[in-house]
């Protein structure tokens, strides 16, 4: 057993003394990871018992895997997995690459305060609650909406169609709503990314006679595919997480076959009607499906391109 050396604890002394402020500050971050992340991972157990809140969890209740068979048993199972893989499934594609063009459009810009304004007002959106959101678009795409209207007045329809009706829309609603929201927050690395490009490489691609698109392709997005590939492989993680606020505020009787997804479903065998373990069981399982996506994708992108998070 190695004995620390008085040099060395003096030596730890200075540094923690040096470090103090970052030291205050990741122990509060550790402490709120306790709380609200590793303690409530023992309510995982719940997923493999019959639990009724307000009784002892006794072994006599043990069911083992009965609550995660329910539910690839129950009616509604394939067409809850298929919204969430294709909700999903846009949202990494199409809403992964929005941010990355929208700050490559902003690295173009030249003017400071131009560039500050647009910034600002891209990021707004995403401080907006989905109460409010829902709103905006229950008014905007309604019967007189204004997106009937101008549909209508430019010939694209013969009369207005109630898009929030129908369910062959709300994918697409779904998912330019999901953009519109957080396009702006996500270019911050991307844009953190482009700013640490040294400026040296610019300026010899010019001698070399690249154009605009010619810098971008060779040297700006060379230089951000790490952060890319990270946020992509974290992005594969959270495929299955979407969230239920805006499928059930968005979303209508009509049209549930095509937003229900695991989230909403848990919310609603969780919260409304009280079946807590095979609540927790279909959670437990999507989290399993996500980490399982992340190691996959992280091992892919390790053997093909030589970058990885671990």
């Amino acid at each position: 057993m190695q004995v620390s050396s008085p040099l060395q604890k003096g030596k730890f002394r200075r540094r923690f003394k040096k470090e103090r402020e970052l030291w205050f500050w990741s122990s509060l971050s550790i402490v709120w990871w306790v709380f609200f992340f590793l303690i409530p991972l023992y309510g995982i157990v719940y997923a493999f018992f019959d639990y009724v809140p307000g009784r002892e969890l006794t072994w006599d209740r043990f069911v083992g895997l009965k609550n995660f068979a329910s539910f690839f048993q129950g009616k509604d199972a394939w067409t809850i997995i298929r919204n969430t893989l294709v909700i999903g499934g846009l949202n990494i594609t199409v809403g992964f690459a929005a941010p990355i063009a929208l700050a490559l459009l902003f690295d173009e810009l030249k003017g400071t305060k131009l560039k500050r304004v647009t910034q600002t007002v891209s990021y707004l959106p995403y401080f907006v609650s989905w109460v409010v959101v829902a709103s905006i678009l229950t008014t905007c795409l309604s019967s007189e909406g204004v997106v009937n209207q101008v549909l209508v007045s430019a010939g694209i329809l013969e009369k207005p169609v109630l898009f929030l009706s129908e369910g062959k829309f709300f994918w697409g609603i779904i998912t330019i709503a999901n953009i519109w929201k957080n396009i702006g927050w996500n270019t911050i690395l991307y844009m953190s990314a482009i700013a640490g490009i040294d400026q040296e490489l610019y300026e010899a691609g010019a001698v070399d006679g690249l154009g605009r698109w010619g810098m971008v392709k060779h040297i700006t997005l060379p230089s951000i595919l790490p952060t890319i590939v990270l946020l992509f492989i974290l992005g594969i993680g959270g495929i299955l997480n979407i969230g239920y606020e805006q499928n059930l505020l968005i979303g209508q009787p009509t049209t549930r076959e095509y937003w229900d997804i695991i989230d909403t479903y848990v919310y609603r065998y969780g919260i409304q009607m009280g079946r807590h373990s095979f609540a927790i069981a279909v959670g437990l399982m999507k989290s399993i499906i996500g980490l399982i996506l992340v190691f996959t994708t992280n091992f892919i992108a390790k053997k093909t391109m030589d970058m990885s998070i671990f």
